[in-house]
């Protein structure tokens, strides 16, 4: 059976395992771990010997589709939350309490969200139309957790004995995002912003590297360029240790606020210079007023330029397509935007220049404005992707592409109802594993699977919405209002911008949910103006 790391523990004489979803394909993986454990995927099945199963992380601020193998879902942010869980746990085996009642008084902590209590209602069309709690003891809504201030970050993480991807240090910088990109799941449920003190960081950056012997860390963030003092803590981190030639990774770099400068002094003593990503997503200023990406194409060619003149030979590119009103001229400037990119390559390396391209289609997002929007048809995005090859066929420029058949799998899980757990159940039961790994996914057997299960994927992927629908995820709250998201998606169909909300406040509702105002100043570390 399948064994802890650390202490080679059989998984089943655990009280509780946790497990993180980050994203949607990882669903028929959550059972196979569950299966390799000698656990019964179904909740249902599970008895008073077994230990609870609970699961966090972005993919499960929709948590029906999997609503039917956890136990309990974390809704936000747990490392508070996790200790009240366990003291609960541990209360429940002094007293001898039945798993039910376990269950019944982790539904009263907020930010935890026990599906077995709640009940879906569907229309005798098949339309969903709502969750309700078994009893009036249980909330009607699940308020996500959030820690604030954050705490220091962990630095005794375990280190592999094999060369594993993303071989470094990790530490988390800040939390959040303010930039407000209509398409991005992370920059809504995430916020508000939290950023770590500088000196908490230098700390945690020397204890980890003590701990683990890296030379490398990377600063984690959804925008780690906009950290506020970026430049002055990378002059703290390389001041650490000269001997160590010590590099830091910055993955997550915006346009509008990275520099040659930064990378050159994040790079540390390192001769070699690899790769630097950017993801403009969009190629012209009207679809940047759609998804609300306020940058210009002079500005990525000022800093690609800057950064090819100090000795970058590769520049990684990543865009999307599918967005609603989206022609085909709008992509046509994706290619004309990549080749600009590789001619200010060229000037400086010749043909060494590369310029890889990443081309990812929209698939949308609970708790977005672009929730209620349809997917885009598999002949537009074929039509699409066909140009976007024919228009980039030039030495250096290397492109790859999302396949819409992984696209449209995605999209039915993400905005998935209770029923499609039994379709995951399905697909894992004829042998569903590593999805998200273009070699393992196999499209024919998720059709399959939906197709036993009487799902008609349209109605969960291109069909569409009303913004006045019940969504399956309405019960949970992230903070951000039903009524700011639709504000934003009215913006979008506008093409107007939202500037940065830590220029101006929009009212998105995340003060007021945690009880705080624009007046007081007990939010002031939370990137609000």
């Amino acid at each position: 059976p399948l064994f802890s790391l650390e202490s080679r523990k059989d998984l089943r004489e655990f009280d509780v395992i946790g497990l993180f979803l980050p994203y949607e394909q990882l669903y028929t993986n959550a059972l196979n771990l569950l299966d390799l454990a000698g656990l019964p995927v179904l909740a249902i099945n599970r008895d008073e010997t077994m230990p609870l199963v609970i699961a966090g992380g972005h993919s499960t601020f929709n948590p029906e589709p999997m609503s039917g193998f956890i136990d309990a879902f974390v809704i936000g942010e747990a490392e508070d939350l996790v200790i009240e869980l366990l003291d609960l746990v541990d209360q429940s085996k002094d007293q001898h309490l039945s798993r039910d009642l376990l269950l019944k008084k982790l539904s009263r902590v907020e930010g935890i969200y026990v599906p077995s209590l709640y009940e879906a209602s569907y229309a005798s069309s098949g339309e969903f139309i709502g969750i309700k709690p078994v009893d009036s003891t249980i909330p009607d809504v699940i308020r996500k957790r959030i820690v604030s201030p954050l705490p220091p970050p962990p630095t005794k993480p375990i280190v592999p004995f094999a060369r594993i991807t993303h071989d470094r240090a990790m530490v988390e910088i800040m939390r959040g995002c303010t930039r407000g990109c209509r398409y991005c799941q992370a920059g809504f449920i995430s916020r508000p912003v939290r950023e770590r003190n500088r000196s908490v960081i230098s700390r945690a950056v020397e204890e980890i590297l003590q701990n683990t012997g890296y030379t490398e860390v990377g600063l984690l963030s959804l925008s780690s360029s906009d950290y506020s003092d970026i430049h002055k803590l990378i002059g703290e981190l390389t001041e650490i240790d000269n001997s160590t030639n010590l590099s830091i990774s910055l993955p997550s770099l915006r346009i509008e606020t990275a520099s040659g400068d930064l990378m050159e002094a994040a790079r540390g003593g390192r001769s070699r210079k690899s790769s630097a990503t950017f993801a403009p997503e969009v190629a012209n200023d009207k679809m940047r007023h759609k998804v609300n990406k306020d940058i210009s194409s002079q500005q990525l060619l000022n800093v690609v330029d800057d950064i090819f003149s100090r000795g970058w030979r590769t520049i990684k590119l990543y865009f999307m397509i599918g967005f609603p009103d989206e022609t085909m001229d709008d992509v046509h400037d994706i290619a004309l935007l990549a080749k600009e990119v590789y001619i200010k390559g060229r000037r400086h390396h010749g043909r060494r220049t590369k310029v890889n391209v990443s081309i990812s289609t929209l698939v949308p997002k609970p708790h977005t404005p672009f929730q209620w929007v349809p997917l885009a048809s598999r002949d537009d995005i074929i039509a699409k992707q066909a140009l976007l090859m024919q228009e980039t066929r030039a030495r250096g420029i290397n492109l790859k592409w999302n396949s819409y058949d992984e696209t449209e799998v995605e999209s039915v899980l993400s905005r998935g109802d209770r029923r499609i757990g039994e379709s995951i159940h399905r697909a894992w039961k004829q042998g569903a594993r590593f999805d998200a790994w273009h070699e393992h996914f196999d499209y024919e057997r998720w059709m399959q699977a939906f197709a036993e299960t009487n799902i008609v994927i349209s109605s969960f992927t291109t069909r569409d919405r009303s913004t006045s629908e019940i969504l399956p995820w309405n019960h949970i709250d992230t903070g951000v209002s039903a009524s700011f998201l639709q504000k934003q998606l009215e913006s979008a169909n506008f093409g107007e911008l939202t500037v940065d909300c830590r220029e101006s406040c929009f009212n998105c509702g995340i003060l007021q949910a945690f009880g705080h105002t624009r007046q007081n100043n007990d939010h002031s570390n939370w990137g609000c103006p």
